[in-house]
């Protein structure tokens, strides 16, 4: 069984359970302008991530029990970012009938 702050061997020091090394490495891919990002950014976009990821579970979730499983899907995913106002800018990404794939982390190919 995995200890509570551990991923993958490597064992997370603070608050943050998301590795802020692969965030700062996203950052920094994004934009060509970013050079420099100070310590503080990639642990507040870790803790975004982290409750971003929270919300979307709980609806999707709620999809799941509404269709009185105990499985989540991926329609369960789909049907909450549909159903949710906030989660407007993923309902292009969720309703695509071929689920898409990501080849550098950093671009979306449609399939």
């Amino acid at each position: 069984m995995r200890q509570a702050g551990s991923y993958s061997g490597i064992v997370r020091t603070g608050p943050h359970s998301l590795p802020l090394a692969r965030i700062k490495k996203i950052m920094k891919s994004s934009s060509d302008e970013v050079k420099m990002i100070s310590g503080e950014a990639p642990i507040v976009f870790s803790k975004a991530c982290e409750l971003f990821i929270e919300e979307i579970t709980k609806r999707s979730w709620m999809m799941t029990v509404q269709a009185k499983r105990r499985t989540l899907h991926k329609d369960d995913v789909a049907t909450a970012v549909m159903a949710t106002d906030i989660f407007d800018f993923l309902v292009n990404l969720v309703s695509q009938k071929n689920p898409a794939k990501v080849e550098d982390d950093s671009e979306i190919i449609e399939t």
